[in-house]
């Protein structure tokens, strides 16, 4: 049974923008393109003050533990071109970004990643843009 994710209305319109732009650029990403569209198109949309406050949006810095190797790394869900990797900013399009979008903390995701499959919790949701009431 695929899980239902949240999304908000802001999110939901920036990314579907963002799918758009990506699609016309980009042959090499296709596939995570795509994949980020079955998740917003399977996604719950929300209005920003009613999105609850342990759901992985935009700007969100969670904590996220590999489920196999029991490693844990705090990540920024960021847009592409504020994506830093050394700063722990991973861009929505990174298939680890578009793995946590819209779930909750204490949700397990399997998801495909270059090197085969990875379970990932989402441990804590540390920040978030709209619980903290910095949404744009």
């Amino acid at each position: 049974m695929k899980h239902r994710i949240f999304i908000t209305q802001e999110d939901m319109q920036r990314l579907t923008d963002l799918l758009a732009s990506a699609e016309r650029m980009s042959n090499r990403d296709l596939e995570h393109l795509w994949l980020l569209r079955q998740e917003l198109e399977d996604a719950e949309i929300v209005a920003s003050d009613e999105i609850p406050a342990d759901v992985v949006t935009m700007n969100s810095r969670v904590r996220i533990k590999d489920m196999d190797s029991g490693r844990e790394a705090i990540y920024v869900l960021v847009f592409p071109r504020d994506a830093d990797v050394a700063q722990g900013r991973i861009s929505i399009l990174a298939p680890i970004g578009t793995a946590i979008i819209g779930y909750r903390a204490g949700d397990v995701i399997v998801w495909a990643v270059p090197a085969g499959k990875k379970r990932l919790k989402v441990q804590e949701v540390l920040y978030q843009p709209e619980a903290a009431g910095h949404c744009a």
